[in-house]
């Protein structure tokens, strides 16, 4: 075995041209811990937000927060076999030929998903489970708005939200993609840079307004949505692909209909107790039924990690992509 893995790193925060393939030495797990070797690194608009220091990180850093392998090594007290199938998320540093973290950060994996598919749709998966059923719980037969629905998060939006019966209203930038959003299982999906577009989403709201906006867009989109949102309605704003809102102001929440503005992040639900375990299997089981479909519609090789984050960031992709170290 090589004494040295090839992994993505920054020491300075900023482009796409900032992340640089280094040789590493092999990580050694210490005690309660494993190293997976890799066999797929998903991607994230999270990445590119570590990337460019919107959440800062301690530098220099690993980049990647996702994938799929086989335990190649365990630490002290770490009772699993080597060569088992998992799953990793929220786990930075995956940019990378292998990993080291605790074993009770792994996700195990049923042999009929792919490596490639768990790479690909945990995080997002994850991500949805917490906006639909945690964030604003659906109960079927809602009217939603969901913006970006033909990326990644969007299209297992897409998906799960026909599963519970939910009309979801998406935006995209181009014609192709809101036929991806729609096949999928969106209702209606309107182009993103139409002119008055609110004027465009109102007759496809309920009365009043949509009663929730599940919004990654950011800056560009917010206060489209508050525009939108029904009396009461709530925004939930869980990404920042256009800027980060630069600020929420009290007095247009009332203005607007005394709305609800929430930011919830995936780290935080994954903090409670037992909340990753049942997300990640209630995501693969949804999988393994065949209600969710998971789109790779971009795959990349390790030293192309920056061709990645300009792709990612040009919106010149859709569905997902992985990278295979």
């Amino acid at each position: 075995m090589k004494n040295s893995i090839k992994a993505v790193e920054i020491t300075s925060f900023g482009g796409p041209e900032n992340m640089q393939l280094v040789d590493k030495p092999v990580p050694v797990p210490g005690p309660g811990q494993v190293r997976v070797r890799l066999a797929a690194i998903g991607v994230n608009l999270i990445d590119t937000y570590h990337r460019t220091g919107l959440y800062p990180l301690n530098l220099p850093s690993g980049l990647g927060v996702e994938g799929a392998g086989e335990v190649e090594a365990v630490g002290a007290g770490v009772d699993l076999p080597l060569g088992t199938r998992v799953a990793l998320t929220l786990a930075l540093g995956a940019y990378a030929e292998a990993i080291v973290l605790p074993a009770t950060a792994l996700i195990p994996l049923p042999v009929s998903i792919g490596f490639e598919q768990a790479a690909a749709v945990l995080l997002k998966g994850m991500t949805v489970d917490y906006l639909f059923n945690d964030t604003f719980p659906l109960k079927g037969g809602e009217t939603v708005l969901f913006h970006a629905a033909a990326g990644g998060v969007g299209l297992i939006a897409c998906q799960w939200a026909r599963h519970m019966n939910v009309n979801l209203i998406g935006t995209a930038s181009t014609d192709k993609k809101c036929a991806l959003a729609e096949s999928h299982g969106a209702k209606k999906c309107v182009l993103s840079g139409a002119q008055n577009l609110a004027e465009t989403l109102k007759p496809l709201a309920p009365d009043g307004g949509f009663p929730v906006v599940y919004d990654s867009v950011g800056k560009d989109t917010y206060h489209l949505g508050l525009e939108v949102l029904a009396p009461l309605g709530t925004f939930a704003s869980f990404g920042n692909a256009s800027g980060a809102i630069e600020a929420v102001s009290p007095q247009d929440l009332a203005a607007n209909g005394s709305l609800n503005f929430t930011r919830p992040t995936l780290a935080t639900y994954m903090g409670i107790p037992g909340w990753m375990q049942q997300s990640s299997a209630k995501v693969l089981q949804l999988v393994e039924d065949g209600v969710l479909s998971v789109e790779i519609n971009q795959r990349y090789g390790l030293e192309e990690v920056q061709r990645v984050h300009e792709d990612l960031e040009a919106r010149a992709t859709t569905g997902c992509s992985i990278i295979t170290p």
